[in-house]
């Protein structure tokens, strides 16, 4: 189901149609595979989908057949530049949000990028995870109504993962970059039971090489910080590695 409104096809975001949720759909154009290809990576494990484009052409024929709900587009591709695929995406009537992601970090470019109809403009080199709450918002801005947070909940733990605001019933957590994301993993992934190594390598990425102790290290603040106002809710399974869930009647 699209939503329509003053920008064209919209977002498909949590938006449900007769008991289905279905997905944001993500153009990832950069002319850097494995920039890319790790954007992209990690919008799916978002539970987003997500294609790749290479080139400016590739970009606008991949924007025709997948209709996205957003684009990551960069500037500086071996064809038509950003600007180009961007000028053809708004004459054709696609009005999908388009955020940049480029080295060019002049301010003309900045200007010259959100002025020709960008909805957001980032420098690299970039955070994954930056880029990822900017799409969010991006997608609350222009999608209306019809767009609704992602919320984890692990009993009386709560995660806004747009907002990154994490609650222990109605009390406010202070979490870490390294913290929330771990904490992340578990509460998506619970009640699931998940090793050290896939902890490591899920938060750390690109093969880390950290010795597992580093997990025990976080595991142990989120404990301190989640425990301080109920039962404990991260539970050990000798052997196997860490769950989250609500103890056992």
């Amino acid at each position: 189901m699209l939503i329509r409104g003053d920008r064209g096809y919209g977002v498909r975001r949590q938006v449900k149609h007769y008991g289905r949720v279905e997905k944001v759909r993500l153009l990832v154009v950069d002319d850097d595979p494995p920039i890319a290809d790790l954007v992209a990576t990690v919008a799916r494990y978002e539970g987003w989908e997500a294609v790749t484009a290479y080139s400016g052409e590739e970009a606008l024929r991949r924007a025709a057949e997948f209709r996205p709900d957003i684009v990551v587009l960069d500037l500086m591709l071996p064809d038509l530049d950003g600007f180009g695929v961007l000028d053809r995406l708004r004459h054709s009537g696609t009005m999908v949000p388009v955020v940049f992601l480029t080295a060019r970090d002049g301010v003309a470019d900045r200007v010259a990028g959100l002025t020709r109809g960008g909805d957001d403009y980032l420098v690299k080199p970039f955070a994954v995870e930056e880029l990822m709450a900017r799409l969010r918002t991006v997608l609350r801005r222009t999608a209306g109504p019809g767009f609704q947070r992602s919320v984890l909940r692990v009993a009386d733990l709560t995660m806004d993962e747009d907002t990154r605001e994490v609650r222990r019933g109605e009390k406010l957590l202070t979490l870490t970059p390294t913290e929330f994301e771990v904490l992340r993993y578990l509460m998506r992934k619970s009640p699931t039971v998940l090793t050290k190594a896939q902890i490591l390598d899920h938060v750390w990425e690109y093969g880390f090489g950290g010795r597992s102790n580093v997990v025990e290290l976080v595991v142990s603040r989120l404990r301190r910080k989640l425990d301080d106002t109920g039962d404990p809710l991260i539970h050990t399974v000798r052997g196997f590695g860490y769950v989250i869930r609500q103890a056992a009647e």
